[in-house]
C-alpha cells in the first residue's frame, strides 16, 4: 500500500493545488540549503500520512518557485502556510522543539470533521 507524500508544487501549479484545492493545504516553504527545512521533512511525511483525505501537505522549493514565494509574503524558510477555500487562513515560521505538536494545533481547527 502507497503511503501519502507531500505533494511537491511549483508556480505553475500553487494555484490548482492549493488555492483550489477541495480539504485544507498545507504548503511547506523550504529550501535545499536550508538545515530547519531538512530537520521539518520527516515531521510533514508523517503529518501527509496521518490526514491523509483530510488535509493536503504540498512542498514548495523556494529556489525554483520563487515567484509564488514573494506573493504569499514568505520572508524565511521554513515557513508552513495553510490554506483553506483559497485563503491563507495561518502561518508557522521556523521549526520549534514541539514542531509536530505546533503543526497539529494549527491545522487541526481547519479540518472538516465530516466522519459519518
Amino acid at each position: 500500500m502507497e503511503t501519502a507524500k507531500p505533494i511537491d508544487i511549483t508556480d505553475e501549479n500553487f494555484e490548482k493545488e492549493a488555492l483550489k484545492s477541495e480539504i485544507p493545504v498545507l504548503v511547506d516553504f523550504w529550501a535545499t540549503w536550508c538545515g530547519p527545512c531538512q530537520m521539518a521533512g520527516p515531521v510533514l511525511d508523517k503529518i501527509a500520512q496521518e490526514y491523509e483525505g483530510r488535509l493536503k501537505v504540498c512542498k514548495l522549493n523556494i529556489d525554483e518557485g520563487h515567484q509564488t514565494a514573494t506573493k504569499c509574503g514568505v520572508m524565511s524558510v521554513p515557513t508552513l502556510n495553510i490554506y483553506k477555500n483559497g485563503e491563507m487562513v495561518d502561518q508557522i515560521v521556523g521549526v520549534t522543539s514541539s514542531y509536530e505538536a505546533d503543526i497539529k494545533k494549527k491545522i487541526e481547527p481547519h479540518l472538516e470533521q465530516s466522519e459519518g
